[in-house]
């Protein structure tokens, strides 16, 4: 059965009912997220800086068996966080129970743009827009994950252990602590999507496959690049573990996209 073409003010109606829906969930979530962010601070969010976090000891593990890679097995490796500001401990508390909201209510925030758009849909593209919003959210928390669990604890790890003078003491500010950690985990989410911004661009007759084959060898030197910067380490080990994850992205973002259009020649 076909939906009653709706006005323009109807549209205007619906949306305001959207973002007033979104902005609802953000605002519930984030109440939530205060009201744990204490414990999360203390067993997630300031996980890596100790020893004993999770990633350090399977790679110590590997670094056992394997003589190439780095040694992760410095018991003694602790990063120390100090304030120095005197209302900065509050407003982490609040700017992070946002930035967990955001990411809990991800899924619904991309069901409410589901919801929104899919009226203007055929039933054929609600079928494709639907795997659409599906992948692109999984690619997001997969990223999210990549950034918490590999990228912020090797930058961390160098970052915090890179000594320019014996006469200097290693303190990290907590809010320099904070942009980082945020700012590595939400830009690899982000990151992840580049194979769904492909596809769509790929739809609109932007992006075709032979761009991916004839900019590879510059794609490998970019990605290096952006893995030397986001995790300036001269160990190849831990350059690889971000290069990797980019460079498969990249392969991934190129099966996605459609085959050049086949030019076909007048005949005489």
């Amino acid at each position: 059965m076909q939906q009653d073409e709706m006005s323009f003010w109807d549209h205007l109606e619906e949306l305001r009912w959207t973002l007033f829906r979104t902005v609802l969930a953000l605002f519930v979530f984030a109440i939530g997220g205060f009201a744990v962010m204490p414990y999360l601070f203390d067993h997630v969010i300031m996980a890596p800086c100790t020893s004993d976090f999770i990633v350090y000891r399977e790679m110590c593990k590997l670094s056992s068996q394997f003589s190439m890679l780095p040694d992760f097995c410095n018991d003694s490796f602790e990063v120390k966080i100090v304030n120095i500001k005197l209302a900065s401990q509050f407003f982490t508390h609040m700017t992070t129970s946002f930035w967990l909201a955001v990411l809990l209510a991800f899924p619904y925030m991309m069901y409410e743009v589901w919801r929104f758009i899919s009226p203007a849909l055929y039933e054929n593209e609600k079928k494709n827009v639907r795997w659409v919003f599906f992948f692109g959210t999984i690619m997001f928390f997969i990223g999210c994950c990549v950034g918490y669990f590999l990228v912020f604890p090797m930058t961390l790890r160098f970052l915090a252990t890179y000594e320019l003078s014996a006469a200097i003491t290693e303190q990290v500010s907590l809010d320099s602590y904070m942009d980082n950690f945020l700012m590595l985990v939400f830009i690899m989410g982000i990151v992840f999507e580049m194979p769904l911004v492909s596809w769509l661009l790929s739809q609109i007759g932007l992006l075709h496959k032979s761009f991916f084959h004839k900019y590879r060898r510059h794609a490998v030197v970019a990605l290096l690049v952006g893995a030397a910067f986001i995790t300036p380490s001269s160990d190849p080990f831990t350059l690889s573990i971000v290069f990797i994850p980019l460079y498969f992205l990249y392969e991934l973002s190129a099966f996605f996209v459609k085959k050049d259009p086949v030019v076909e020649e007048d005949e005489d």
